[in-house]
């Protein structure tokens, strides 16, 4: 199954080569309708094969997974800003090698400022409870219809 895409029958993707090719797309970030397309099915089809073939579902969720946790630690480490450096180099001649080399002429330490945004987003999915924009109001109202309408 050397080829990107294949032809649509589930027994070439429940071999050892084929799982592994699936968790590899869903490794790369690619959606579930790109995972089908690149099979050669239609989604539903994968969505059957994964209710009918458990190494199918287990193949998606490994690859998931790895990505998953990089995008996750991703937006931690910008929730709570970070430092890095920056280097600038220079291209200069060396004439012991008889050749241009990049020297570092400059090395700074920036800093990332901790970004609203994402620790928003981190709360509100994390401690929902807490974070939530929706808040449950419990409102007792006791007019009677009368009062409301009056007495005509």
């Amino acid at each position: 199954m050397s080829r990107k895409r294949g032809n649509g029958k589930y027994h070439d993707w429940i071999t050892e080569e084929g799982l592994q090719k699936i968790e590899e797309w869903a490794r790369k970030g690619l959606t579930d309708e790109q995972i089908s397309h690149n099979m050669g099915i239609h989604p539903s089809t994968l969505y059957d094969w994964q209710k009918k073939f458990p190494e199918i579902t287990e193949a998606l969720k490994r690859g998931k997974e790895v990505v998953d946790q990089a995008v996750e630690n991703a937006l931690l480490k910008r929730a709570l800003g970070y430092e890095y450096e920056e280097k600038t180099y220079e291209r200069t001649w060396n004439p012991k090698l008889e050749k241009y080399i990049k020297v570092n002429t400059k090395t700074v330490v920036k800093q990332v400022l901790p970004d609203v945004t994402a620790q928003i987003f981190w709360l509100k999915n994390r401690k929902p409870n807490e974070w939530r924009d929706k808040k449950d109001l419990d409102v007792a109202v006791n007019k009677s219809l009368e009062d409301f309408f009056g007495d005509d």
